[in-house]
């Protein structure tokens, strides 16, 4: 067994659905105007306002003060940003492979990933490593992984019935990416 404890990064970067897209795009083409995020990401116009305003409290984009010609971005990495970018960009491309739409996890869905990768197969396990989050939060995450494919769950016959999650493939294949 690995790591018992969640990688505050990725719980990070699991904390908004369009951050990694994000973040992966600002570093591939080293900022980025507001109407081509929206464009590229094809994504809500809130949405975007809202993600963006979050990897600015994070730390990890900042705001142009240059802009104002057209060809100049609006939005840049920082240094912080950039680190974060790195992985964020491993995860896209990974997501990319398995054929997930951008944003298809939930906000504790990466780290769930590793966290059953890491030996922690039952759901108390994941509960404990994952501390802050909540028991219906982890279920729905879980449930989330398994529609996409990503974890499967098997009922254990003992007294009481116990649940066993593991990854498949493709979950082996994203878990990889989000370490």
């Amino acid at each position: 067994m690995r790591s018992r404890t969640v990688d505050p990064l990725l719980a990070k970067l699991g904390s908004h659905r369009w951050l990694v897209p994000l973040l992966a795009d600002l570093a591939a083409h080293r900022g980025a105007r507001f109407v081509e995020l929206l464009n590229r990401l094809e994504m809500a116009r809130d949405s975007l306002t809202r993600t963006l305003d979050a990897a600015v409290a994070l730390g990890w984009v900042r705001r142009n003060t240059g802009h104002g010609h057209p060809l100049r971005p609006e939005y840049l990495l920082t240094d912080e940003g950039a680190k974060a970018a790195l992985r964020a960009a491993s995860i896209r491309d990974a997501h990319i492979a398995i054929g997930l739409p951008p944003g298809a996890t939930t906000r504790w869905g990466l780290p769930l990933l590793v966290g059953i990768d890491a030996g922690q197969d039952r759901f108390n396990a994941l509960s404990r490593a994952l501390a802050p989050a909540t028991p219906r939060a982890l279920s729905q995450g879980l449930t989330a992984l398994g529609k996409h494919g990503l974890v499967t769950r098997a009922i254990v016959d003992m007294r009481p019935p116990a649940s066993r999650y593991a990854l498949t493939d493709n979950g082996r294949l994203l878990a990889a990416a989000s370490r």
